[in-house]
């Protein structure tokens, strides 16, 4: 079959042309600028258009369009599509059509998706299962991929509750990490982010598994801290979700333990590499913290790991419209966070997410201006690197932080 994927550079619309790929399908896609995810995709032998959405880059032969959530009805491709009849659907229409066909295991929540998704799917590996797993972000075992094509039955997919896709989803198993105030944009308010979760909960069949926070015992978190290569107590939580869950599976510990043991991180969580800067020596974290939760978690987990030293972190908003809804909780978790220095820079605008009357309100000068703190300052993206060489006296922990294109800062220490 010949697929095109419409904003094939997105996370979740980039494994599922993975899947297809490594099905044996021919695959083609579009996005509006090139990254990582569409440089890996091309290498891979999928040829990719960027720009501007034509109606060209539809090929001809194409049997079925896949597009992102994010782009808008009328398309230039999208309407190419329609006019020459070619079946269409969005990326978590297409993923909903997949989790029928599988076992799937569904990974839900606020926070700790990917990471637990990623654990999950590791110990299904080790233990012989053979899963298929399509997660939210680069795993190093599975050579820098975000899909893991099995051969079994066991799916194993994190349920992004955004635009409320997940309800698209029939899953076998649920595990919900824990359910927070967020995507406050499309929800509104929270009590509409718990119905939605309350709905997708209600997709499980009678005889479905549902794992939450209820089902972790503290001696089970214990035990992981110890454990895990990657720090934090969150982490430690997400990885005894994952435990349990292949307990439900009857799975051994001894072989659960095994492969959360050998879990190496993922990318932009917690991401440390040990770098110089000229000349001078200091640890480099790429983190995707974008929510007030886990900006506190991570930053705890960076001083729980690095006590004596000092960090600094540099931090960009991701969409006006959280930053704006959740100002007040940006405030209080920056000004009570466990750093020594802040750098904020300006907002990351998500396309096709923004409103111009919220953008109006907001912006990464007020916010620092309303933590009040002389550690905390405002800076161009443009001027971070200058301020880094000039400032870094060498030993210092530098988190880069954000789900926007700050991690390009990270990715430019690492090579500077």
């Amino acid at each position: 079959m010949n697929i095109h994927f419409i904003g094939i550079g997105g996370i979740g619309v980039s494994a599922l042309a993975r899947y297809y790929l490594q099905k044996g399908h021919k695959i083609t896609g579009s996005d509006l600028v090139s990254s990582e995810i569409t440089s890996s995709l091309e290498k891979s032998g999928v040829k990719i258009k960027i720009g501007i959405h034509k109606k060209r880059n539809v090929p001809g032969n194409t049997d079925l369009v896949i597009y992102s959530e994010a782009v808008p009805e009328d398309n230039a491709e999208l309407r190419e599509a329609k006019k020459l009849k070619i079946k269409r659907m969005s990326g978590a229409k297409a993923l909903g059509e997949l989790t029928k066909k599988y076992f799937t295991i569904a990974v839900a929540g606020t926070h700790g998706k990917s990471t637990t998704t990623a654990m999950l799917g590791l110990v299904l590996a080790k233990a012989g299962f053979d899963p298929t797993v399509i997660v939210g972000t680069k795993l190093k075992e599975f050579n820098g991929s975000n899909c893991r094509v099995g051969k079994s039955k066991y799916l194993v997919l994190e349920a992004d509750e955004y635009g409320a896709k997940f309800l698209n989803y029939r899953p076998k198993m649920i595990v919900l990490t824990n359910i927070d105030k967020d995507h406050l944009d499309y929800y509104k308010t929270f009590a509409n982010v718990k119905r939605a979760f309350k709905k997708f909960i209600g997709n499980l069949p009678k005889d479905g598994v549902f794992i939450t926070e209820k089902s972790v015992k503290q001696k089970d978190i214990k035990k992981l801290k110890g454990l895990l290569k990657v720090p934090g107590e969150h982490n430690a939580y997400n990885a005894a979700l994952a435990l349990i869950a292949a307990r439900a599976l009857k799975i051994p510990d001894k072989v659960s333990l095994g492969a959360l043991a050998q879990y190496k991180g993922s990318w932009r969580r917690f991401e440390e590499r040990n770098i110089k800067l000229d000349a001078k020596s200091y640890t480099l974290i790429s983190d995707y913290a974008h929510h007030p939760t886990e900006i506190k978690v991570t930053l705890k987990a960076a001083r729980g790991k690095y006590p004596k030293k000092k960090i600094w972190c540099v931090f960009q908003p991701h969409q006006y419209q959280r930053t704006y809804y959740l100002f007040d909780d940006f405030v209080k978790v920056f000004r009570k966070a466990p750093i020594d220095k802040l750098m904020i820079t300006d907002i990351y605008d998500v396309v096709g997410r923004e409103e111009n009357e919220i953008k109006a309100k907001v912006s990464s000068a007020k916010l620092v201006q309303k933590i009040g703190q002389s550690r905390a300052l405002y800076l161009p993206q443009a001027k971070i690197m200058d301020y880094l060489k000039k400032n870094l006296r060498g030993g210092e922990v530098v988190i880069v932080m954000g789900a926007g294109d700050i991690y390009k800062i990270a990715a430019a220490l690492t090579k500077d």
